[in-house]
């Protein structure tokens, strides 16, 4: 999982997973992409997103086409961009997740990270209440 994405890529494979709140544009993900600090690793059908700075590294979104789902392709991605995170010097990594997303955060424990406190209320849904973002954290050395 390693040919190189473009933001329009991006957009579409975060569009068909993200479907309970607003997904990431092209114009988004080629904003993030124009920093050093900021890498992708994955394919059209799986990718991440990942920022180092220092020594920590933040996952700022995953994705999985959802014809694709339950293949293990997001667990080769957490375990391609924590190889990159670490490459870069990050000595830890943080992420969230929203709280109705039972099945990331099973991912997320699987791969070893824990629960390390909470925004209220982050993430927006259509048509429904917000749900909170749970922020978890796991050492990289």
């Amino acid at each position: 999982m390693s040919d190189p994405l473009t933001p329009a890529q991006m957009a579409a494979t975060h569009a068909a997973a993200f479907t309970q709140s607003r997904p990431w544009s092209a114009q988004e993900f080629a904003t993030l992409l124009d920093s050093p600090l900021v890498f992708a690793t994955g394919d059209t059908r799986c990718f991440s997103l990942l920022r180092v700075i220092a020594d920590e590294a933040e996952l700022l979104t995953i994705a999985t086409d959802p014809a694709y789902q339950r293949q293990g392709l997001a667990r080769t991605c957490m375990s391609d961009w924590e190889t990159r995170a670490r490459a870069c010097g990050a000595a830890e990594a943080f992420l969230e997740v929203a709280q109705d997303n039972a099945p990331a955060q099973a991912l997320y424990r699987t791969c070893g990270f824990a629960e390390c406190g909470r925004r209220t209320g982050y993430y927006r849904r259509k048509d429904a209440n917000p749900v909170d973002a749970i922020l978890m954290r796991k050492a990289l050395r």
